[in-house]
Parts: structure tokens; sequence; C-alpha cells
């Protein structure tokens, strides 16, 4: 949050701090022999020893300059409104920007849902991020489902990168029905390259040999780019990623048995296709649901190879107050993985933050788990889960606290998108 700018008026701007030797062109003014003898005299007159044409203008330029507050200056930034959503970039940084990070909101979202968070953004990584926030799936919009939104997502990021060719990498950062959209997205924008060294391979092998060794080793030889751009950050806030099927996944059903047994029956005539993905009750040509389909890679779409392509990926869950996306399917977890109440901590500096879950994370890095154990939570392990709580908010749709609450309580979020 930015802190209120003080006024300049007042007592402790009645005494300016001196500045010796201030120059303008064709004078030099001494604040010491100026303002030397100053204090206490009343009737006295400010004689200045200058060129006669340029009095008012040493005046005009000592009134703007030395005599006013040398606090930093807010940052100018720009925003360009395109087709499809809106580009946030610091303006004396231009060109100089690398990072695309793209903001996609949730059902019956839009654009400026992300307006304050896209801001903090830049102003904290000027020189390093351009921030697009997507428009291309609004409102209604956001009842096609979640394949055709992605498609469209997709169409929308190479086109937001025609308009920066400088940029180099890529993050995504996505609000609950969005966080779903992404992951299609980046499927269908995932690719290979041949790594550098690959093309300069030594001729002693044969063909043959060099091709299998390219199946067989594929990650030394082939670097992944999600839209033609090193991927870095996947963040999600309040996404449903196991979908809204099953007990208290759909929080405002509190629960009743009746009311979750019809639920998946009636979601669609009231959120479109969505409602069927989210309710995994698509059957699109036979073929299993989408969000099913969504945990390994098809033919056509690379949706597990995306999202593992991320240098680091984060889920943000609500433990509570959030009567849309319910605590197991946005930490995506079953029931009895829950963090218990005594796991949970208090931070002062991050109140809102009640559990990381660093424990799969560590163990992959240190190599502690098994193959079994490894294939069973394999999904699970590609997210590093923090788990927020509101106080006093029950009034509020927790999944709605896209805004503020984002920047206030991610003790890495800015820092890990540099």
């Amino acid at each position: 949050m930015i802190a209120p700018t003080k006024s300049l008026v007042g007592p402790t701007n009645l005494f300016l701090k001196p500045i010796s030797n201030c120059q303008f062109p064709g004078v030099v003014v001494s604040f010491d022999q100026v303002f030397g003898r100053i204090q206490g005299l009343k009737q006295n007159k400010l004689l200045l020893l200058c060129h006669q044409g340029e009095k008012m203008e040493v005046i005009r330029k000592l009134s703007r300059g030395c005599f006013t507050d040398n606090r930093k200056k807010e940052k100018k930034l720009e925003v360009e409104s395109v087709h499809g959503g809106e580009d946030i970039f610091d303006a004396e940084k231009r060109m100089s920007q690398e990072h695309l990070v793209i903001m996609v909101n949730g059902i019956v979202g839009s654009a400026a849902d992300w307006r304050y968070a896209a801001e903090q953004f830049v102003k904290k990584l000027p020189d390093k991020v351009i921030v697009h926030r997507s428009e291309c799936n609004y409102s209604k919009l956001t009842f096609d489902g979640v394949d055709r939104m992605g498609e469209r997502l997709a169409g929308e990021v190479l086109d937001v990168i025609k308009r920066w060719p400088e940029v180099r990498k890529i993050s995504f950062v996505a609000h609950s029905l969005g966080g779903l959209v992404a992951r299609y997205a980046i499927g269908r924008l995932y690719e290979l390259f041949p790594k550098m060294e690959t093309a300069g391979l030594s001729g002693k092998c044969s063909s043959r040999e060099h091709l299998n060794e390219l199946t067989q080793h594929p990650d030394q030889h082939f670097e992944a780019r999600v839209a033609g751009l090193e991927p870095m950050n996947f963040v999600t806030f309040a996404t449903p990623h196991l979908g809204s099927r099953g007990h208290r996944q759909l929080p405002f059903l509190c629960g009743l048995p009746f009311l979750e047994r019809s639920a998946p029956q009636t979601a669609h005539l009231i959120v479109g296709r969505s409602g069927k993905h989210l309710f995994l009750t698509d059957n699109d040509e036979g073929k299993r649901p989408l969000l099913v389909q969504m945990v390994n890679d098809s033919n056509d779409v690379k949706f597990m190879s995306a999202l593992r392509s991320f240098k680091r990926r984060v889920a943000y869950a609500n433990a509570n107050y959030d009567y849309v996306v319910g605590w197991r399917t946005s930490s995506i977890r079953r029931q009895h993985e829950l963090p218990k109440s005594n796991l949970l901590v208090k931070d002062e500096k991050y109140p809102h933050v009640v559990y990381v879950d660093r424990e799969s994370m560590e163990k992959i890095h240190n190599g502690t788990s098994s193959m079994v154990e490894k294939q069973a939570s394999d999904w699970k392990r590609k997210w590093l889960e923090v788990s927020l709580k509101y106080l006093g908010s029950g009034l509020m749709l927790a999944s709605m606290r896209v805004n503020k609450d984002i920047l206030h309580t991610t003790p890495f979020r800015l820092r890990a998108i540099g």
C-alpha cells in the first residue's frame, strides 16, 4: 500500500534544509549567503545578483526546485488499453522490461479485478515487468467452459507478445476459475525448443543413436517454453483445482447432502459449460471430464508438462470465509490431508498466512520420497501451497479478495516474480 504523502504545509516545512551551491544557467546562488541573515529580519529585501533578464526565471526555478520537498516522486505508470485487456508498465523504463506477467480473472470477473495488484507489481519492479490484465474472458463469457476460455486466453497471450517482442520470461497470476483457464492455456502454448548445444552434437554418433538419445533424455536436449518464453511463476488464488463436486467443495451449500447431490445436475443452468466442467459432468465426445484430463498430458495439449516447466508454482487457498471455493479443492488436498488446527501458524508480519506446505517440496529436493510416494502425490507436489485465513470477514467472499490482500499477505510474491 502506498503511504499517504505528507503535506508540505506545516511546522516541519517552515525551515527548509539548506542546499549549498544550487546551480542554474547564468547564476550561482549560495544559500549560506542568501539565508544566513534572513531569520528575524522582517522588512529586509531579498537581493539576487544575476542578469536583469533572468531574475524571474531564477525565482521560478528556485521555487520549483530547491524550495520543494525532494522526496522521491511517484512512479509514472503507463496503461495501454488494447483489444482483450490492458498493459501496465513503467513509462520511464519502457523497452527495458523482459518479464511479462499475465493476470487472469475468475468467474463473472473482468480485468478490473486485478487493477490494484497490477499497479503494485509494476511499482515494485518497474524495470523488470510488464503486466497484462486479460479481458478476453469476462462477465458471461466465463460461462463458456474452461476449454473455450483457455483457447481465447492462449490467443490473447500470443497477441500481447507480438506487441512486446523484447520480453523473454512469462508468469501467470490467476484467480478462481481463471486458474483453470490459465492451466489450459499454458498447455496449448507449451513447446520444446532445442538447446544450443544440441545443434552442435558430435558427429561421431549415428543419426539413430542421436534420435535414441533425444527420445530417452528429452529434458537434457530441449528447453521448455510457453508461448516461446521462459516460464517462471504460475500462481493461483482460490482456484478449484479439483473441481466443485464433493462434500463442502462449494461451501455456501453448507455441506447439506441434498443440495450437494443436486448441484451437479443444475450448475450448468446457472453458469453454462463452466458448471459442467467444475462438477465433472461433462463428457464431450465420450471423453473423461476435462478437469480429469488436465492432470495428465493429452495428445494435443501438454497440460502437466507445461505446468512442470514453471520454476515456481504456488497455490493460495482460503482456509475460511470463502463461500465459493472450498479449502480442499484450492489447496489440492483430500479431507484428511488438511492441516490440523494445531499446525496452523501465526505470523505477525503476514497475519493472513496460516500454513505453508513446504514438506513435499523439501522431500523432492532432498530425495527422501519413495517412488510410490512420488507417483501417488506427483500432482500435488507440483505446487507450493499457502493457506490464508481472514479474521472478521464473515460478510465478504474471501475468494473475491484479490486486490489488496494478495500483495499485503504474500511474503515472497513480488520477490519471486523478478
